[in-house]
C-alpha cells in the first residue's frame, strides 16, 4: 500500500468507529422515549445471539467419531451450572472455555 492509501484506510476506520459510537446518541436523543421495536430488539437479540453461537460452535461436532462430543457436552454442562450458580456471564464463558481446553488438550 502506498502512503496515501494507508492514510485513507486509517481515516475510513476512524470514521466508521466514530459513526458506530455516536450514531445511537444522535438517532435516540436523551429526551425522547426509545421506540418500542428498539426495546423489543434489546430483549430478544441477546438470546438469539446466544442460540446462534451455540449452533455455530457445535456445527462440526460428530458424535460418531473422535471424542464423540464428550468435551463439548461437559463444557456446556459446566457453563449452565456456573451461570445458574453465579449469574455472571464472563465467569460462565471463561469456565466453559477453560474446561473445554483442558479436556481437549489433556484428556481427549
Amino acid at each position: 500500500m502506498t502512503l496515501s492509501q494507508e492514510i485513507i484506510t486509517v481515516a475510513m476506520i476512524v470514521l466508521a468507529t466514530m459513526l458506530t459510537r455516536f450514531l445511537p446518541f444522535l438517532v435516540f436523543p436523551e429526551g425522547k422515549p426509545t421506540p418500542k421495536y428498539i426495546r423489543y430488539l434489546g430483549k430478544v437479540l441477546p438470546s438469539a445471539v446466544f442460540g446462534l453461537l451455540i449452533i455455530y460452535s457445535l456445527r462440526n461436532v460428530s458424535v460418531f467419531s473422535g471424542s464423540h462430543g464428550i468435551p463439548e457436552l461437559i463444557s456446556i454442562a459446566l457453563v449452565v451450572a456456573l451461570h445458574l450458580w453465579k449469574r455472571q456471564m464472563l465467569l460462565s464463558i471463561a469456565g466453559g472455555t477453560l474446561c473445554y481446553m483442558i479436556l481437549v488438550q489433556m484428556v481427549f
